[in-house]
């Protein structure tokens, strides 16, 4: 007689069963939706040996491996684990911590993104919760990532601080901001700070180092859903 399969139990580990008899759906664990080249030729090779050579990118920057035979899963992961690459989670639990390019390679970039979603990631991935759980990190107010859409949403941006001493009046940074909080009065630069959304782009954008800017982030939480509570989310963070 055939032993049972758990998929429940499997599914907590990322396997994901599909309409086909036998076959699920595998979840790679990526943070920040970096991978290594190392880790991307692992995948590759699993996803030709075990699954059907290809593999499907998901809408939170994941990678799962559809057709893998339940009886192969152990093996696999084993082979997946060679190339360093680990399995995600599905259900009602932390799951995969994404974030943009960050200060690193992105222009706009305020804060370093991905050291913050590895932190993330380390702390809090695959935590059991009553419903599943989102993290998102981006690294400028342009919010390529959408932090609002997330359970936790961190975007970056800058602290601000002009220097009127260092200031050469050639209006770049009243140009460079998008939000009207910089004017030219009478060769000066006024700020108003209610307007400000700490882009970093005056600091960015100016010439002789006027503009000096501090990395902060900014925490976005969204309303409760019936699921979980505020209070729930506190404790949780």
């Amino acid at each position: 007689m055939a032993q049972k399969v758990d998929y429940a139990a499997l599914k907590k580990g990322g396997y994901m069963r599909q309409k086909q008899k036998g076959y699920g759906s595998l979840r790679l664990a990526v943070i920040g939706g970096n991978l290594t080249a190392e880790n991307i030729k692992k995948v590759a090779e699993v996803a030709e040996k075990y699954g059907r050579g290809y593999v499907h990118m998901t809408s939170r920057q994941g990678i799962e491996i559809p057709f893998i035979k339940v009886e192969e899963l152990a093996e696999v992961k084993e082979a997946l684990a060679k190339g360093g690459v680990g399995t995600g989670v599905c259900g009602p639990r932390v799951r995969t911590v994404t974030a943009c390019q960050g200060s690193e390679v992105c222009p706009s970039g305020c804060i370093d993104t991905y050291t913050l979603a590895k932190e993330l990631d380390e702390r809090y991935f695959g935590r059991e919760l009553p419903h599943k759980f989102k993290f998102g990190v981006t690294g400028c107010q342009n919010n390529c990532l959408k932090a609002e859409e997330n359970d936790v949403g961190i975007k970056g941006g800058m602290n601000i601080e002009y220097k009127e001493d260092d200031c050469i009046s050639c209006g770049v940074c009243v140009k460079a901001c998008r939000q009207d909080a910089l004017k030219m009065v009478d060769g000066k630069i006024e700020l108003d700070a209610q307007k400000c959304n700490h882009c970093g782009r005056c600091v960015k954008s100016c010439p002789v180092d006027a503009w000096k800017g501090l990395r902060d982030i900014s925490y976005l939480l969204e309303e409760p859903s019936e699921i979980i509570s505020i209070k729930e989310k506190n404790c949780f963070l």
